[in-house]
């Protein structure tokens, strides 16, 4: 690889390969808390079911926990010799953990309230004598909810997304626990960071904290900004 190419602004072709796999990771899991995370935000809030406040708790969990107690009993769960890890080894022929895939499974559900709670609040946000005077005109539930409910509360489903997103980005300990640090594989930013502090390599460290700073600073404004004009409209 060119002299160039390998130090652009600074930083080692590794860390460039370690971020470009985490916005890879944080946007395939965004995509997935988007397609997950809605239906269960409006979901909860929604149903009537008396044990729904334990399908809550258990989502916002994550929050809570240290990520080294969800990453070890991700770590357990995953592996080849425990289902789901078992039966991915039987369909597929290859492990949960430390594969990409297994990061992803593992971001979503380290990353699940971060979405879900911006998202139930998004949808609370909506008025219901909109949603009623859908219904009231003929529209089915689900209609109302993709064409009404879902429109209206766009802002705050960005900022859900968004906040999934960054979540994401700055993950250490789960993804450390799942994927070890194969470089091009699981070695995300925050595990090469942390290699480069490691290795004494301070300029680099410097550098790359710098960039990561920069691009959470940013994510974070946005979803500012997004749950400004959700309160604003």
């Amino acid at each position: 690889m060119p002299e160039a190419t390998a130090t652009f602004l600074g930083l080692s072709a590794p860390l460039w390969q370690a971020l470009w796999l985490t916005v890879k990771l944080s946007t395939l899991t965004a995509l997935i808390l988007g397609v997950v995370g809605l239906p269960l935000a409006h979901w909860l809030n929604t149903t009537r079911w008396r044990g729904a406040f334990i399908a809550e708790t258990l989502v916002t969990l994550p929050l809570v926990l240290p990520p080294t107690v969800i990453g070890f009993y991700l770590l357990v769960a995953l592996s080849p010799t425990h289902p789901p890890g078992s039966w991915w080894l039987h369909l597929t022929g290859g492990t949960l953990v430390f594969s990409f895939t297994g990061l992803v499974i593992a971001s979503v559900l380290y990353s699940l309230p971060f979405a879900v709670q911006p998202f139930q609040a998004a949808l609370r946000g909506v008025p219901h004598e909109l949603l009623d005077a859908a219904r009231a005109s003929g529209a089915s539930p689900l209609r109302t909810f993709l064409r009404v409910h879902i429109p209206l509360a766009r802002h705050g489903l960005l900022a859900g997304l968004t906040l999934g997103f960054a979540h994401t980005l700055g993950e250490f300990g789960v993804v450390l626990m799942i994927g070890g640090g194969l470089p091009g594989q699981t070695k995300v930013a925050s595990i090469a960071l942390y290699d480069e502090v490691q290795a004494l390599n301070y300029d680099q460290a410097h550098a790359y904290a710098a960039l990561l700073l920069v691009v959470s600073f940013v994510l974070l404004l946005a979803v500012t900004l997004l749950q400004r004009r959700r309160l604003d409209n």
